[in-house]
């Protein structure tokens, strides 16, 4: 007789990191497929209910075929001679706007941190500044923006100038310390109390006990906060970007080639994906900071 093998099988399967490229990939495949299938399938004037169009129109100028986009960036952005290509204008113009996005998040995280470590050292001063901190994102972007500039165009100190891109920056800031701020204030107070009255018991002051734990514990807070704050330092670069209408960004690129979508329907496309994808590498760099915070994610809570 044939003796069977007892030894349990192994299931092989992808890493989860793995596994949410391959659902992102999938995601942008659908999105692909549905446009295509729309506009195959939609009609021109597009869903019209009572006075309400509720789906855009089909036409090749106010839908583009994908195709149509894909082969308009490879080609130069205008038809003079030294003009460059679509794709190398965009991207220049992404690395421009993802610079001052970096800046913009990296004071956002600093503010962030700095009020989350207050308001959990003394609770009266969470009473005070977490409602202020709630009321600041009321208030309207693209207002504030034009207020931004003009304040900063006052500041002199000996050779110091104000530039533009640096209230491009402060706005980007802005967006960004508010889900740092929340998500760490969560996640410094996420440790068992139990935990806390250890550290009470030795003796440990509050410097320590926030370097050993509740700043450990707090990982799994924090880095879906700093992912969020990326990502709302790019939206406040772009939206800047065209209030106070600074050049060299991919905001001003897109205000700029949405004036020949008339003529050039696939143009304007080219730095809204250019957006998109500044988007994705400030999401995904936070994402290279926590695989060095691995062995603290032992679970990560919405922002």
């Amino acid at each position: 007789m044939t003796q069977l093998s007892s030894a349990p099988r192994v299931r092989r399967s992808l890493p989860t990191g793995w596994h949410g490229a391959a659902f992102g990939v999938l995601g942008v495949i659908a999105l692909a497929v549905v446009w295509e299938l729309y506009k195959l399938l939609g009609p021109a004037d597009g869903v019209i209910i009572g006075t309400l169009t509720v789906l855009p129109r089909t036409s090749d100028l106010a839908m583009p075929h994908l195709a149509t986009m894909l082969t308009r960036v490879i080609e130069p952005v205008t038809g003079a001679a030294s003009a460059v290509p679509l794709w190398q204008a965009v991207a220049e113009a992404a690395l421009f706007t993802l610079g001052i996005a970096s800046v913009g998040w990296l004071v956002g995280v600093a503010v962030g941190l700095a009020l989350a470590l207050l308001m959990q050292r003394f609770h009266l001063a969470q009473s005070a500044i977490l409602p202020w901190i709630i009321l600041s994102q009321t208030v309207p972007l693209i207002a504030l923006a034009p207020l931004v500039r003009r304040w900063g165009a006052q500041i002199e100190f000996g050779a110091f100038s104000w530039e533009n891109w640096m209230s491009v920056a402060l706005i980007a800031s802005y967006l960004a310390f508010f889900p740092v701020s929340i998500g760490a204030l969560r996640g410094l107070g996420a440790p068992d109390a139990n935990h806390v009255d250890l550290m009470h018991c030795y003796a440990v002051g509050w410097w320590k006990t926030l370097w050993r734990l509740r700043l450990p514990a707090s990982v799994g807070y924090l880095l879906p906060a700093l992912r969020l704050a990326a990502v709302s330092a790019v939206v406040g670069s772009v939206v800047a970007e065209v209030s106070i209408g600074l050049r060299g960004g991919i905001g001003r690129l897109i205000v700029e080639y949405a004036g020949s979508a008339s003529g050039d329907p696939g143009k304007p496309w080219a730095p809204i994906f250019g957006s998109i994808l500044v988007g994705l590498v400030a999401a995904g760099f936070v994402g290279v900071i926590g695989l060095f915070l691995r062995r603290f994610r032992r679970g990560e809570a919405s922002a």
